[in-house]
């Protein structure tokens, strides 16, 4: 059931991908047709780019080297004028994703190459799993809305089985419930386990 919620998502990232992805080409073809040197422009910079990366594999002398990563720094102001001149930045030439983050694959990749689940894509997890436990209510039944005041401050040992008041235990219950959210990803903290008549919420 896990693993087919995650395919599904995943679905739909790849979907949301794609179209952000066709709407900067939408965008960057019109911009094309009223801007013609911003083709040429990037017809150059990919050249100069895949030049500059052969004349580094290739072990070309650096003069030739600094001179092509001169020419895409030229290359790149004067795109930026154009853009400029006209009310535009690079960012309408590219892609508007949902998460800029993991640009909508769901996943990010670190320094290291070590591939992470992207914090939207776990925030979507987790919506489905309140949902599916009927947690739908977090908006009012959160830490910050809990009253201590609605449980009494009156010991009753008798009752309760303990010298502690109503109060008095459920700011204790309170706190380790949020030490538990806190570390919830720490594999070495405990689990909570509530325990109670059936039907009690």
């Amino acid at each position: 059931m896990a693993n087919d919620v995650l395919n599904s998502l995943l679905k739909e990232y790849q979907q949301k991908k794609l179209s952000a992805e066709q709407q900067a080409d939408i965008r960057k073809q019109k911009y094309y047709d009223l801007f013609p040197r911003l083709q040429e422009i990037d017809h150059e910079l990919n050249f100069s780019a895949i030049s500059t990366a052969k004349a580094i594999l290739s072990s070309t002398d650096s003069n030739a080297i600094f001179e092509l990563k001169e020419r895409i720094k030229t290359l790149t102001q004067e795109k930026e004028s154009i853009l400029q001149e006209n009310g535009l930045s690079l960012s309408d030439l590219k892609p508007h994703y949902e998460c800029e983050k993991c640009q909508d694959t769901g996943y990010t990749i670190n320094s290291q190459f070590t591939t992470t689940m992207c914090t939207c894509l776990k925030q979507k997890l987790l919506d489905i799993s309140f949902h599916q436990s009927n947690m739908v209510n977090l908006q009012k039944e959160n830490f910050s809305t809990f009253n201590e005041n609605l449980f009494s401050d009156q010991p009753n040992v008798e009752k309760y089985r303990s010298s502690l008041s109503p109060r008095q235990n459920m700011k204790i219950i309170q706190k380790k419930c949020k030490q538990f959210v806190e570390y919830f990803d720490d594999s070495s903290q405990k689990n909570l386990l509530f325990t109670g008549s059936t039907g009690l919420r």
